[in-house]
C-alpha cells in the first residue's frame, strides 16, 4: 500500500471507529507501519472523526519524528508494541465505554476477557489487565514491554484498550472486538452466563494457531 492510500485508510477507519461511538471527542489514538519501516501516527490533541491525512505525524525508521503535527502523547505505548512484537503493523488505543466499565469492576488480570464467543479468543488471544496509569506516562509503555511481545492486547485500567495488528484494519477489527466482548460480559454479568469451556477455547488455539497460553 502507498503512503498516501495508507493515510487515507487511517482516516477512513477511525471516522468509522468515532462515528459509532468506539472513542469520543479526542480520545484515542492509531498508528501504522510504513513500507520503509517508518510510522504514521495520530496527532495529539484531534478527535478520530476529524483526522487529516496530510497532518499525520510521521517518523521515518530511526524513530524520528521528521512530518505532520505533533504525536499523541500516547507514543511509548505504540512504540513498545512495535519494538517487542514483530508482526505488528498497526496500534489503535481506544476509551471505548463497555472495557473502561469492565475495568473497574473485579476481573483477572492475566485474561482480562472472558472467552464468550469464539471471535474474542481469535482475535484478541489473552487480554492483560494494567493497572492505571495517568495518561502519557511513560510507564504504561514499559508495562506492555514487560510482556516481552506474548500480548496482542493489553487494558489499561480505568482508560481504554490497546491493541496491535498485522495492519491498521486488523487492529481496528481487534479492538472492536475487544469492545464488543466487554459489552456482553456486563451484559450478563451476574446471570451465570454460558462461556465457552476449556475443551473448545483450546480446539480454537489448535486450529487457528492461535497465540493463547503465554
Amino acid at each position: 500500500m502507498s503512503e498516501t492510500a495508507l493515510r487515507e485508510q487511517i482516516c477512513l477507519l477511525a471516522k468509522s471507529l468515532f462515528d459509532r461511538g468506539l472513542t469520543h471527542g479526542s480520545t484515542g489514538n492509531i498508528s501504522a507501519r510504513t513500507e520503509d519501516g517508518g510510522l504514521l501516527v495520530s496527532p495529539t490533541g484531534t478527535s478520530f472523526g476529524r483526522l487529516d491525512p496530510a497532518r499525520l505525524a510521521r517518523f521515518d525508521g530511526a524513530g524520528q519524528h521528521v512530518g505532520g503535527d505533533k504525536p499523541t502523547k500516547e507514543m511509548p505505548l505504540h512504540t513498545a508494541f512495535y519494538d517487542t512484537r514483530g508482526t505488528a503493523g498497526a496500534v489503535v488505543h481506544l476509551h471505548s465505554c463497555h472495557s473502561v466499565a469492565l475495568s473497574m469492576l473485579e476481573a483477572d488480570e492475566d485474561d482480562f476477557l472472558p472467552p464468550l464467543t469464539p471471535y474474542g479468543v481469535m482475535q484478541l488471544g489473552r487480554v492483560k489487565l494494567l493497572p492505571f496509569f495517568l495518561p502519557g506516562d511513560p510507564a504504561m509503555g514499559e508495562a506492555v514491554r514487560g510482556l516481552a511481545g506474548k500480548r496482542s492486547a493489553v487494558m489499561l485500567a480505568n482508560h481504554g484498550p490497546v491493541v496491535a495488528g498485522k495492519d491498521v484494519e486488523a487492529a481496528c477489527n481487534a479492538v472492536e472486538e475487544l469492545e464488543a466482548t466487554a459489552k456482553l460480559a456486563l451484559m450478563t454479568r451476574g446471570m451465570n452466563a454460558r462461556g465457552l469451556d476449556e475443551g473448545q477455547v483450546q480446539a480454537l488455539v489448535k486450529k487457528f494457531n492461535l497465540e493463547w497460553d503465554a
